[in-house]
């Protein structure tokens, strides 16, 4: 009989076994150890674990409790510290061959799939053409673009566009993000997502701050 203990992974709340507890706390300081050079290692953190989230409650299904099983099932999706060049994790669980196999067939559907997303972070207006050539693997949304101008003047661009705009989200989580252009959603794209995202805010901030500089001159 195993201890239980309830904890809160990316502000969702779960009840572990002690045993998958202390496993998770090796395999996220592995990966904080990894990262911890980069600015973003919190925001990598943080994303990390939401995903995983996601994915404890998608897996669960009737069961209240995470163990080892349902954990290595999540690491096989998200990558193990090995896969990404970090440190390994020394892990008591061994899971069967069959359950491998179980694992390794989930983790491809899981990094398959792309959804259609509004991308925020390329955007004239809403961000829902870029969204759509992501997920049609067109490299420049001026295409998609123009086509609405196109069928603007046939009276049903504007419409169809504030309809997709209200029904389609927008991209804003890491995974969200990767699901956009169809990417495998896993720890390395993850980071490589953050990391890019912060220093596209930085350059940001230092042309603003260079553009304030200059009208004050």
């Amino acid at each position: 009989m195993n201890k239980i203990l309830n904890i809160n992974l990316g502000g969702i709340p779960f009840t572990i076994d002690i045993d998958a507890y202390t496993h998770l706390e090796k395999y996220l300081d592995a990966i904080r150890r990894h990262f911890s050079d980069s600015e973003s290692c919190d925001e990598i953190i943080h994303d990390i674990e939401v995903r995983m989230g996601e994915l404890f409650q998608e897996s669960m299904k009737g069961s209240s409790i995470i163990s080892n099983k349902e954990l290595d099932e999540v690491i096989q999706i998200m990558g193990t510290p090995e896969d990404f060049g970090a440190e390994s994790v020394e892990n008591d669980y061994e899971p069967t061959e069959e359950s491998r196999k179980n694992y390794t067939s989930r983790a491809k559907n899981k990094n398959s799939g792309k959804r259609l997303f509004r991308d925020g972070d390329d955007k004239v207006v809403a961000g829902l053409c870029s969204g759509i050539a992501a997920y049609f693997g067109v490299n420049d949304p001026l295409w998609i673009r123009i086509a609405f101008v196109i069928l603007l003047f046939s009276g049903l661009s504007p419409i169809i566009y504030i309809l997709l705009w209200v029904i389609v989200p927008v991209a804003r989580t890491s995974s969200e993000k990767l699901s956009m252009r169809g990417e495998n959603i896993n720890i390395s794209n993850i980071a490589k997502t953050v990391e890019e995202e912060i220093t596209e805010l930085s350059k940001r901030i230092s042309k603003i701050g260079k553009d304030l500089s200059s009208k004050k001159k």
